[in-house]
């Protein structure tokens, strides 16, 4: 066997899962878990934190890759098997036991003398601060109680590794917030490792150590709950994590930038001439008198949020989401100032759509249902038709299998509708992304293909729609 010369205890080593439909929920997954560390898994619904988890806990066996621990890889280790516990959402206690038993239920299966399994639901009671609650039912509990007791009972079983899956998105936000604050401190005490799947920001960058953000079942970024607030890697990540300004720019000069029509100084080296997205979170923005602002707007609206006011400005198409202690007037002309600190710059990615398309024998493409006026002599230099049949520019046959077109489009050439006969493509909003004057749309088509589409109008998660692609726009390539 491996022998863990590292201080981690879990590695996951290129992990997939792919159900039977053909679903990647994970994908190429990599991570190291130090002893101690308190992980967390954050991201929408439907990211593939949980069947990660799963996967470590022993319910879920991938699809491919390697779960080690302490070295020793046991991806088709049972669950028994492992030492590892799993607290879910809904506790899952047993009604009809009280709860002693609830707690010392997994110690009876181990057939632990009766004195020592005593002693231990006792110092488990203690830690979660529910010490004489053992004859109670488990229906007088609070929501705080049963999630408390959920942990107990998988803290009993001394775990090397507990695994917590939203257990915390039942309860009410004040119970929600004390019991982080609990769930930390414990974490501190016990010393064992945590790994934590939520999709609540804010109790991410909160309770970790490191935080893993996912997005179609692929890892968006990894680092220290500062790191990813201060220095996110993609839109994504910007966008999810807290709230952010992401608008389009261009570095004018060494640790210059400008974007919103104004000319910043920033702290990162990127080369002059290069695009950019600039992140800027609402809390680094400075509201001053429009003669002394980088940037002017107006003031389209103002919402109070306890303790600071959310104001949003229009400048020219772009909308700045501002937090402040001080209040604005809607429809006041005012001034915004951005320090270098608080602009973080990402080299745009590319943006540019690419779909891969195979030909039938009729040399037509087999996408779309053949609507594309296509030529493959047009592509493919020196060929030409001879008898419905293509050849090179030496006479020699072609076949139209081996042949792989590469359609390339812009996501600003793209229009959605939401008539189903519109466009040439049908799908869905998997995700959206707002960039200061246009909104950045993932669409998902019937076909399991992605397209970006930048658009100025608001259109909502998972709303169906029509791509309108036109022909003229669609770059052709062979594929090497």
């Amino acid at each position: 066997m491996e022998k863990n010369n590292s201080n981690n205890i879990i590695e996951l080593r290129n992990i997939s899962r792919v159900f039977e439909d053909g679903f990647a929920a994970v994908d190429g997954f990599n991570l190291e878990v130090k002893k101690g560390e308190f992980v967390t898994f954050l991201g929408p619904s439907g990211c593939g934190k949980t069947t990660t988890l799963r996967m470590i806990a022993g319910f879920e066996i991938p699809t491919s890759g390697e779960i080690l621990l302490d070295g020793r890889e046991i991806s088709k280790l049972p669950p028994n098997k492992r030492p590892i516990n799993t607290v879910f959402q809904r506790y899952a206690l047993f009604p009809h036991l009280n709860i002693f038993d609830n707690i010392a239920f997994g110690l009876k299966l181990k057939k632990l003398p009766n004195q020592e399994i005593v002693k231990k639901v006792k110092r488990v009671l203690e830690m979660v601060d529910l010490e004489g609650f053992e004859k109670r039912k488990v229906s007088t509990l609070s929501g705080g109680q049963q999630q408390r007791i959920a942990i107990a009972r998988a803290l009993v079983n001394e775990p090397e590794i507990l695994l917590l899956d939203e257990p915390l998105g039942a309860l009410d936000l004040k119970m929600r917030k004390e019991m982080q604050l609990e769930l930390k401190n414990m974490h501190e005490k016990l010393g064992i490792t945590f790994i934590y799947v939520t999709h609540d920001q804010e109790e991410a960058l909160t309770m970790s150590d490191k935080i893993v953000v996912m997005s179609e079942g692929k890892i968006q970024q990894i680092g220290t709950p500062e790191d990813i607030y201060n220095e996110p890697k993609n839109a994504f990540v910007a966008d999810f994590i807290g709230d952010s300004n992401i608008f389009n720019g261009i570095m004018t000069g060494k640790l210059r930038v400008r974007f919103c029509g104004a000319e910043f100084e920033c702290l990162d080296d990127v080369a002059e001439g290069t695009k950019i997205d600039a992140v800027v979170r609402p809390e680094d923005v400075v509201i001053t008198t429009p003669d002394k602002g980088a940037i002017k707007g107006v003031v389209t609206s103002v919402i109070f949020k306890g303790i600071h006011y959310e104001i949003t400005v229009q400048s020219g198409k772009n909308e700045i989401v501002i937090q402040s202690t001080k209040s604005a007037k809607t429809g006041e002309e005012v001034g915004l100032n951005i320090e270098p600190d608080g602009i973080h710059i990402m080299v745009s990615e590319t943006a540019m759509n690419h779909i891969e398309a195979g030909l039938n024998k009729s040399y037509e493409l087999d996408i779309f249902d053949g609507e594309l006026d296509f030529n493959i002599t047009d592509v493919l230099a020196g060929s030409k038709l001879v008898d419905n049949v293509l050849v090179d520019a030496s006479g020699n046959e072609i076949d139209p299998d081996k042949l792989k077109i590469i359609l390339s489009v812009l996501p600003e050439d793209i229009e959605m509708s939401d008539e189903e006969d519109a466009g040439i493509v049908n799908g869905h909003i998997i995700n959206l992304i707002y960039k200061g004057d246009h909104y950045s749309y993932v669409v998902r088509t019937d076909d399991e293909e992605d397209f970006i589409v930048d658009d100025e109008d608001l259109w909502n998660m998972d709303d169906r729609v029509s791509l309108m692609i036109p022909q003229d726009k669609i770059k052709y390539s062979i594929k090497k």
